[in-house]
């Protein structure tokens, strides 16, 4: 009888009228480009829609842009950089967010070299002058990479650089290598007349440093009220991915609509690099996509201690959870 008047409610609604759709405003790390395509994707063929959501992509301004607005409720999902979110939750324990699907199983850290100018390898770096932007996310972890490949700090010159000047010193042969996110870096010096095939590019991930990268994250106090509700939009995201995949060039035409100014040649190789060096890597083929392995999650919290010191215990747990994940085998990138 309790739920009764609720019933007779429901059996008044005209016929077509549905209940609304739940609102999930999304996010993102970042402006419209490449790696964005498949949040598209997922919006435009109704794979939000789908699961009962109403899905608006934001974009963002940095890896760190995302946290605070779904920790304050803000945004109930966002897309961050998962090293951020460990220390975020260090300085402000409790706060409601956590990272619910990994998607850069790689993180793009990468430092990238000009063969001709003898940078190839981790060890080519000793003696050489590396091009370094203070605030750049790769240069944070660059202390990170040294330790795990045994590199002499004092015998490498760090060239302090600006973002806008990282690459044009790196094709002027003025620094023998920068750090940076490796499709970014790579492209930009491309663009600036080098040759491809004089551009190295060492993603730190292949030499030893076990972090994740960027992640969806949601809001623990929206994700407790709403729990069909996030898992049904991590299985859209994961649909927009396996589609992006096997067809990238219908993604961006999903992205050019809404960045109607970009270079579409630029943005497909964008895309194409981040996918397949970040996104759909050969743990991600086996396992599918969103989860983590914990022991390397470990690992990572270990290496972060190289380069910053926690304020209180790391936990694990704090920081991931697969609790929101599908079950249904949609996670699949087969």
């Amino acid at each position: 009888m309790f739920h009764r008047p609720l019933i007779l409610a429901a059996m008044l609604l005209p016929a077509g009228v549905a209940l609304a759709d739940t609102s999930m405003p999304f996010a993102l790390d970042w402006r419209f480009e490449g790696p964005a395509a498949p949040y598209f994707v997922a919006v435009d063929q109704g794979l939000f829609a789908a699961e009962g959501l109403s899905v608006e992509v934001t974009a963002g301004e940095g890896s760190l842009d995302a946290i605070p607005k779904v920790a304050t409720g803000a945004f109930p999902v966002g897309f961050a950089d998962l090293n951020s979110l460990i220390r975020f939750l260090d300085q402000n324990p409790g706060a409601p967010v956590i990272a619910a699907m990994m998607v850069y199983d790689k993180p793009a850290f990468a430092v990238i070299g000009r063969k001709s100018l003898g940078v190839e390898a981790p060890a080519d770096l000793m003696g050489k002058v590396l091009g370094a932007p203070p605030p750049d996310g790769a240069w944070a972890q660059f202390p990170i990479f040294a330790a795990e490949n045994d590199l002499d700090m004092d015998q490498i010159t760090i060239e302090p650089v600006g973002f806008p000047t990282r690459e044009p010193m790196l094709a002027e042969g003025k620094v023998a290598a920068v750090t940076g996110f490796s499709f970014t870096s790579f492209l930009n010096t491309k663009r600036l007349g080098v040759d491809p095939e004089d551009i190295s590019v060492i993603l730190m991930a292949d030499h030893g440093v076990d972090l994740y990268g960027n992640a969806v994250i949601v809001n623990t106090d929206f994700a407790a009220a709403n729990p069909e509700a996030v898992t049904g939009f991590l299985r859209a995201v994961a649909g927009g991915w396996k589609a992006t995949a096997a067809d990238p060039e219908a993604a961006i035409q999903a992205l050019s609509s809404r960045n109607p100014g970009m270079d579409a040649a630029l943005e497909l190789e964008r895309l194409t690099l981040a996918m397949e060096t970040n996104v759909m890597t050969d743990w991600v083929m086996e396992n599918g996509m969103g989860n983590i392995d914990p022991d390397r999650l470990a690992s990572a919290v270990e290496q972060i201690k190289l380069t910053y010191e926690f304020q209180n215990e790391p936990d694990t747990a704090l920081y991931f959870s697969d609790a929101w994940l599908p079950q249904d085998g949609s996670l699949s990138m087969q």
